[in-house]
């Protein structure tokens, strides 16, 4: 059996779910010229990355496997908008309508797109050289 590409590893495929999350908040910062780079990164961050594992946790638990593939990857991206709002919301950050369609949209790109674009990856690859 060979060993699986480096961003099917769940650790690495985490991680990288993470930094997506840190590249969302900071984009989202810079567009609105906003101070603290670090800090204000993660102050934003932070409710996105507690939905992002408990997404994580969900799928792990449900379906007793990792979230590396799109539709697995569907519940880690909706558990992060979701948890994310209400966090926001509780801790009385913005949730408007506009910013709740952006982040959905933005974080399905991130989170989904990695996802779909290493499945097409694997697809290619395996139509090119087929594994024996």
């Amino acid at each position: 059996m060979s060993r699986p590409v480096w961003w099917r590893r769940p650790a690495i495929a985490l991680l990288l779910d993470v930094v997506l999350v840190l590249v969302f908040a900071a984009v989202g910062r810079a567009s609105h010229d906003e101070s603290s780079p670090a800090l204000g990164v993660l102050s934003t961050a932070w409710p996105f990355l507690v939905g992002t594992g408990l997404g994580w946790l969900v799928v792990r638990v449900v379906r007793r496997s990792w979230p590396l593939d799109v539709a697995p990857g569907v519940t880690v991206w909706f558990a992060t908008v979701l948890v994310g709002m209400l966090l926001r919301r509780a801790v009385g950050s913005g949730t408007a309508l506009s910013f709740v369609v952006v982040a959905s949209v933005v974080l399905a790109l991130f989170l989904l797109g990695w996802r779909a674009l290493g499945a097409y990856a694997v697809r290619r690859v395996e139509r090119i050289a087929p594994t024996p």
